[in-house]
């Protein structure tokens, strides 16, 4: 009789159970205002870190996605990478339909194995299991989960729940016991605007986030990073693939990168060195001298891509990239400071978080999470040179838009510290276009353009040359989308890496590009570099607005009309300043030639979400005065 009530109320709880799981797997009990606008939803992800000593740390994911279309796959996140010093203990999958039935069950033999590497064999040990999942119908719901024990206490991963546009989420938790007491440290970032809950210790924390409906992208926007909450997390006593460190502040985490992964790694062959000695000889100036092995890695290396996350932080030995001519990011740069140094040269490993976006290094958390690439700095007198090792093509100290204008730990011998990498401002990213153009009677014109760039611009088109005959052909033709039945006649390139200027020459004709109407021929003046990009317009704009670069285009276009026809109307000259930035057109006639010159800069900077339209309208009137047209009148 005692026994009765227990067996009911575990029948209940059990009963509860599974009614909970069957609402986790199925898509129909989602709420709708996590269903509208997603692609996705992150129904649970729950991360348990277990460090049970300064050289083990077990990490498992429970993670459960619906999926409601063929952009909302990416979403899943059903993969892990490995090595030799991460082990998977365990990866599982389960598929679901929207009514939370079983599809197919996945087993740690289901999953695809590949390597992480992209060409070469200096990581053949990293690599990756991924779910391979190709589904029939949507909705549908995949539970995933994995066990890893790693060596690497130097690589906890950082909590970010929201990391993705169109995604919502149901539910995220991330829950950490350093057992070992090694002096757990932690930073949060946005976590009172998303009200994230948390419970922390000294040893212990616990963060939890719930019923996030999706962020949608909005033009102009700050990156995502930027606006979402996520903590850091690091131990102060920790362990990389055999080697111990300690660390709590960026100069002593820069100490142990220096004197824990990449000492002991500059040695190349004796040939090598030969002709490093050779190639430098009677060259005093150390800049000159950097541009000289720069040079020799480019021609004698090629880059490998390692995967974010696998193939850990410490370098191949610069003898093993010296034998392979080929490494990472890691490898290349380690490899190029070995061969400075043989020069006579100073540099610096500089680790960066690289990337269109420009995303800084927190200054005052240092942990193995933040940053994804390495560059090489070169001090010069008060300034630094930056390089980019693992490029072929880019000049000397030019690092284009990729790890620009952002806070980067540069590795010293004496001390190691956050600094800031080379901003390329408004008026520098320039592009400058000149046109000849003949007009004639029957609407066509033939031209030839010049196109000067410099700066962030620069890097946007030099790799034009490299094109095939046929890509150029395209190129053109898409980037003067405005100019029907374009023709490339002929074009030239000359790419001056010393004063990091590209330019550009072409030959064209375009038939019908002005329009007869009656004894009138109208045409619009900017043909070759007209600026039709206006943001959406949102009714109720959630996020404030960034312009990471600025950038400044002038144009001088000069027409020659037909002598059957006289100008009989030029529009009017105009002139906007504002704090979003410039933009002058003017007329000018001169005998049977129309000069047209143009000035358009926009300014680098941030804004509140209120002045978004004030830089819509002002962009609204630069589409609409670049459309302008000119009416002519036979004589």
């Amino acid at each position: 009789m005692v026994l009765k009530p227990i067996v009911n109320i575990m029948l209940l709880l059990a009963t509860l159970t599974a009614f909970s799981q069957d609402d986790l797997y199925s898509s129909l009990t989602i709420p709708d205002d996590l269903k509208k606008g997603a692609n996705a939803v992150v129904r649970l992800n729950e991360m348990h870190v277990v460090i049970e000593s300064q050289n083990k740390i077990l990490i498992s994911l429970d993670r459960v996605v619906t999926v409601f279309n063929e952009k909302g796959n990416q979403h899943l996140q059903a993969g892990v990478g490995y090595d030799n010093h991460i082990k998977v203990k365990k990866i599982e999958a389960v598929i679901f339909d929207e009514n939370g039935e079983v599809l197919k069950k996945k087993k740690k033999r289901d999953f695809i194995d590949y390597s992480a590497v992209d060409g070469g064999t200096l990581y053949s040990d990293s690599r990756v299991l991924f779910l391979g999942y190709t589904p029939i119908n949507y909705p549908y719901t995949v539970k995933f989960s994995y066990e890893v024990e790693s060596v690497n206490t130097a690589a906890i991963p950082t909590w970010r729940p929201i990391n993705s546009y169109f995604l919502s989420v149901e539910k995220d938790s991330f829950i950490l016991n350093d057992q070992a007491n090694l002096g757990l440290r932690s930073k949060e970032i946005s976590f009172d605007e998303f009200q994230v809950k948390k419970s922390t210790s000294s040893n212990t924390l616990s963060y939890t986030i719930s019923n996030v409906p999706p962020i949608k992208p909005e033009d102009l926007s700050p990156s995502l990073n930027s606006i979402t909450p996520y903590a850091m997390v690091a131990v102060e006593k920790f362990h990389f693939n055999g080697v111990d460190g300690h660390a709590k502040n960026w100069n002593e985490f820069g100490n142990w990168i220096r004197n824990s992964l990449l000492k002991g790694r500059n040695e190349v062959t004796e040939k090598t060195k030969q002709q490093i000695l050779d190639l430098v000889k009677g060259i005093d100036n150390p800049i000159e001298k950097a541009k000289k092995v720069y040079e020799f890695v480019q021609n004698n290396t090629r880059y490998i891509s390692v995967q974010v996350g696998i193939g850990g932080v410490q370098p191949i030995a610069a003898l093993e990239v010296d034998n392979l001519k080929y490494g990472d990011c890691k490898g290349l740069t380690n490899y190029t400071q070995s061969l400075l140094s043989i020069a006579g040269v100073k540099s610096y490993y500089t680790v960066v978080e690289a990337g269109k976006e420009i995303i800084d290094f927190d200054t005052d958390f240092a942990s193995l999470e933040q940053g994804n690439h390495i560059i090489l700095g070169i001090p010069n007198n008060d300034e630094m040179i930056w390089l980019d090792c693992t490029s072929q093509i880019h000049p000397f100290g030019f690092i284009g838009d990729f790890t620009d204008d952002r806070k980067v730990l540069v590795i010293k011998q004496d001390y190691s510290e956050i600094l800031k990498t080379i901003n390329y401002p408004d008026s520098i990213n320039y592009q400058f276009t000149k046109a000849d153009i003949k007009l004639s009677v029957d609407g066509s014109i033939n031209s030839e353009v010049t196109i000067k760039t410099k700066g962030v611009q620069y890097d946007n088109r030099f790799y034009i040359e490299r094109k095939s005959k046929k890509d150029i052909d395209e190129y053109y033709k898409e980037y003067w989308g405005n100019v029907n039945n374009l023709e490339i006649n002929d074009y030239s390139f000359e790419n001056d890496k010393e004063d990091v200027e590209f330019t550009e020459k072409i030959k064209s004709r375009a038939q019908n590009y002005g329009s007869i109407n009656g004894d009138r021929l109208i045409f619009a003046p900017n043909a070759f570099n007209k600026n039709s990009f206006i943001p959406n317009r949102y009714r109720n704009r959630k996020l404030p607005v960034e312009i990471q670069r600025g950038y400044l285009d002038e144009d001088s276009f000069s027409y020659t009309i037909p002598n059957e026809y006289v100008i009989e109307s030029l529009p009017e000259n105009v002139s906007i300043k504002n704090k979003f930035g410039e933009y002058f057109i003017e007329f000018i006639q001169d005998g049977n030639k129309i000069l047209y010159n143009r000035k358009l800069k926009i300014l680098k900077g941030k804004y509140p979400k209120l002045e978004y339209d004030l830089y819509r309208n002002f962009r609204k009137k630069i589409s609409k005065m670049d459309n302008y047209k000119i009416i002519l009148k036979k004589l």
